[in-house]
């Protein structure tokens, strides 16, 4: 009967163990301290925003800070991004965006740049500084462009 005993003994203190070690192996990968003023919307006017997704990043410093949440057009057919922030990060109000791309034909991805300012943003309010998305097939048609009038005049010095 002794043993018996000392094996359920056994077998809750290891059952319980595991649940434990399992319970503390979740509990690590759930973010449970409250962020101030999470999920702060900023918004951002921009002429044009090709390849830019609902999703995509914002980054301010190389590390992700949010994610574009919402794209709408306004009266004068600009775009309005959203952007929802995380970790409560405090923009100036002078900081500007600009829309990048990940390597030459990757991802878009939003660069936030803080200002100097020692104000700053509010959720719903918005950034005027922005720069919009450079499209990689207009940058090489100028660079193609520019290619052949160089050639051009190289080969009119050749005539001449």
């Amino acid at each position: 009967m002794k043993s018996e005993n000392r094996e359920i003994v056994i077998g809750a203190a290891t059952f319980a163990a595991l649940a434990l070690v399992l319970g503390l192996s979740y509990g690590s990968e759930q973010d449970w301290a409250p962020k101030p003023d999470a999920d702060s919307i900023i918004t951002a006017k921009f002429n044009r925003v090709d390849g830019l997704v609902i999703g995509d990043d914002v980054r301010m410093g190389g590390i992700k800070i949010g994610v574009v949440d919402k794209m709408t057009l306004d009266k004068e057919y600009r775009a309005i991004v959203s952007m929802r922030l995380d970790y409560g990060a405090k923009l100036p109000l002078d900081t500007s965006v600009a829309i990048h791309t990940d390597g030459l034909f990757g991802s878009k991805f939003m660069v936030l740049e803080p200002g100097a300012e020692e104000e700053f943003l509010k959720s719903g309010e918005e950034i005027t500084y922005t720069q919009g998305a450079v499209i990689v097939s207009d940058l090489l048609d100028l660079i193609i462009s520019e290619g052949r009038a160089a050639m051009k005049k190289r080969q009119d010095k050749k005539v001449n």
